[in-house]
């Protein structure tokens, strides 16, 4: 050890707020503005540790104050570090950067320091814009090579902002080999009380869900699931379903192995299977699966006893969902969606079953056998039939054939009330799913919304 006063530097931490854009994954950047370093120039959200403070509370006190969104510790995930030093004559005034990535927040990002930013987008990570700062791409560009670490060592006369016609002054470095991904402490403590010890460890969220999944694989031998929800609602509906619905559905449906309600986490079984979700069928083969879900459905609807519904109902929502929609609909959409809001309130009330919540080709798993699969019970709770039937049924467009071997599954047909409800609810579910698609930069589900009520309003003219 050299004697001497120890080496000491300052600590930033910089946000890699991540999505997934129409070309691939994209990161949010702001472009600096007014009295501060390198303004004028694109750089992630970021600053400096406060006296005392974790890099953790930072990272998520910087995205508050500069973008708006709320972040959650458990989402704050570490993606880089880098060593930097300024393009000073001193040999002064190097720091270390902590770069940490973020794919579930909530709240839509803005400008919330606008004598200190006068910009702020999404920019697909390998077309990120310019002028850029160097420092703030080194960290990029370790981040996309998958890489752990960088240093970025500057010297005088070299430019503040990045140049790719000038010189590279960013080293890259590798981390030892791994297998999978590292789990959070206390989900790994928490899988391996449940399962015994974890040799490898997969991510396989749904990023659009907001909860977090990964496949994990025994040491000896044997595979699961471990999920952490984004809200306790979520996780105790997931855990409710699978500890009093789910057993009706025998081997089509996973199995609970343990719960930790503290944790907002859950280990369930693996089951072989190939998600349907894109998967390309012959006429026939859909058939069969539309079929096979029909009574899979059933099993799930009569697993338990029906209740009365109470008097209020999924229209009640719908004129606060149509304030965040309205912007998006086409012409005559908000009239179609009120008109069926108003017979909704005319129709008979109904009775409740056990519900799946969100009946999607992504929800099911088609084995070797040509059987299908029921997992992801986090919006499980007691609903219509028909309500159930909302998404599933955007599959039967164009479709009668899938329709019909779907209710012959189902073991009946719906009535004429019933037929009416699926029409409110769908609906109901296509307005709440623009606000949403739009505001959370999810066209896929925005893109549903407005094929359904292009739908409803065809069928309305037949």
């Amino acid at each position: 050890m050299s004697g001497g006063d120890r080496h000491t530097v300052p600590v930033d931490v910089h946000l890699v707020l991540r999505r997934d854009g129409e070309s691939g994954p994209e990161v949010l950047l702001s472009r600096r503005a007014g009295p501060v370093y390198a303004t004028g120039l694109w750089h992630l959200p970021s600053g400096h540790l406060d006296p005392g403070e974790d890099m953790v509370a930072a990272v998520i006190r910087e995205a508050r104050e500069e973008t708006g969104v709320l972040i959650t510790a458990e989402d704050v995930t570490a993606a880089v570090t880098v060593h930097h030093h300024p393009p000073t004559s001193s040999g002064s005034g190097s720091r270390i950067g902590v770069f940490f990535e973020v794919r579930r927040w909530n709240g839509r990002p803005q400008v919330m320091e606008p004598d200190r930013c006068d910009g702020m987008d999404w920019y697909p990570l390998d077309a990120l814009p310019a002028p850029m700062v160097a420092y703030c791409r080194a960290g990029l560009d370790a981040y996309r090579a998958g890489l752990p670490a960088a240093v970025h060592f500057q010297r005088p006369g070299d430019r503040v902002e990045h140049s790719p016609d000038g010189p590279d002054r960013t080293r890259l470095l590798a981390g030892p080999p791994t297998g999978g991904v590292e789990l959070p402490y206390r989900l790994r403590a928490f899988a391996e009380q449940a399962v015994g010890r974890i040799a490898y460890a997969t991510e396989v969220s749904w990023v659009r869900t907001g909860s977090r999944v990964w496949r994990l694989a025994g040491a000896g031998g044997g595979t699961w699931y471990l999920k952490r929800h984004r809200g306790r609602k979520f996780h105790d509906r997931e855990v409710a379903a699978y500890r009093s619905w789910v057993p009706a559905l025998g081997p089509r449906a996973p199995r609970l192995v343990a719960a930790d309600p503290e944790a907002r986490a859950v280990v369930v079984s693996a089951l072989a299977g190939r998600s349907l979700h894109g998967m390309v069928l012959t006429t026939a083969d859909e058939a069969r699966v539309q079929h096979g879900l029909g009574r899979l459905v059933r099993a799930l609807h009569r697993s338990a006893p029906e209740r009365p519904a109470e008097s209020a109902t999924a229209a009640d929502k719908v004129k606060r969902h149509l304030e965040g929609a309205r912007p998006y609909l086409a012409e005559g959409d908000e009239d179609l969606v009120l008109a069926l809001a108003g017979a909704h309130a005319d129709l008979p009330q109904p009775v409740l079953v056990p519900t799946h919540g969100d009946l999607q080709y992504r929800n099911v798993l088609l084995d070797d056998g040509g059987d299908v699969v029921l997992f992801d019970f986090e919006r499980s709770e007691y609903g219509t039939v028909t309500r159930d039937l909302v998404r599933l049924s955007d599959t039967w467009t164009g479709r009668p054939d899938l329709r019909a071997a779907f209710l012959g599954g189902y073991g009946r047909a719906l009535t004429s009330a019933e037929e009416l409800r699926l029409e409110c609810e769908a609906a109901f579910d296509a307005v709440s799913g623009i606000a949403y698609g739009t505001s959370h930069g999810d066209p896929e589900v925005t893109e549903r919304g407005h094929r359904t009520l292009r739908r409803l309003h065809a069928s309305r003219h037949l």
